[in-house]
């Protein structure tokens, strides 16, 4: 069986899985939060689609009690792309991107979001944002971390073959739509619009404000059997 499940106990990465030792921080949470203790069973993935069966050790290693799986990649990563909005709105959007399981997360800067960040601030959310996907990742028992894309410009973004735009009267989400892109709640500009007028995909018949409309997209996108 490659593909991991949540009946095996607790899921924590580790940097390697030949030496299985467990951070400080995943440490306190499995013993003083999950109230595990030495022998308890756990799984183990070093982020990049490998993963163990495990025991709980009496200090920070683990112990390997099966042998090693790979899991392998989707022939086409699953992407959802949703333009920059302010607040906290963000970050729920990518915790529940990553448990849905998109492969791939992009944040587009679009002509008409609201928010504006400079360098700094770009760098500061990253860093926040990788431990929010590490920790869905393990919340999840997934096997790979997610990758995270930030400020792409909407237009260029919109102009790959690949992309399919979240609109009105779209086509349904099926196997061959592996990426989709979600506007800011000012709707696309007319530059960006024009940049994919043909590759559309609808989300349902109501209007969805923009972490919503991206939460959707990751529900129906990973849905579809590939």
């Amino acid at each position: 069986m490659s593909e991991l499940t949540g009946t095996a106990g607790p899921h924590v990465f580790v940097d390697s899985l030949d030496e299985l030792v467990v951070a400080d921080d995943d440490l306190h949470h499995l013993r003083k939060s999950l109230r595990l203790r030495p022998g308890d069973a756990l799984t183990a993935s070093d982020g990049q689609g490998s993963w163990v069966a495990c025991l709980l050790g009496t200090d920070s290693a683990l112990t390997a009690v099966g042998e090693r799986v790979y899991q392998p990649m989707r022939p086409t990563p699953a992407t959802v792309a949703f333009s920059l909005v302010k607040g906290s709105k963000p970050e729920l959007a990518i915790q529940k991107l990553t448990e849905l399981g998109v492969d791939q997360i992009v944040v587009l800067d679009a002509e008409r979001s609201v928010v504006r960040w400079d360098d700094a601030k770009l760098a500061a959310n990253l860093e926040r944002w990788g431990r929010i996907t590490r920790e869905a990742s393990m919340q999840s028992h997934r096997v790979r971390l997610p990758r995270i894309e930030a400020l792409v410009p909407a237009g260029e973004w919109l102009m790959r073959p690949d992309v399919h735009a979240a609109q009105f009267g779209g086509r349904a989400i099926a196997a061959d739509v592996h990426s989709i892109a979600i506007g800011p709640e000012g709707g696309w500009s007319p530059a960006e619009a024009a940049a994919n007028e043909t590759r559309t995909v609808t989300l349902g018949s109501t209007v969805l404000r923009t972490e919503t409309a991206a939460i959707a997209a990751a529900t129906l996108l990973c849905a579809v059997p590939r």
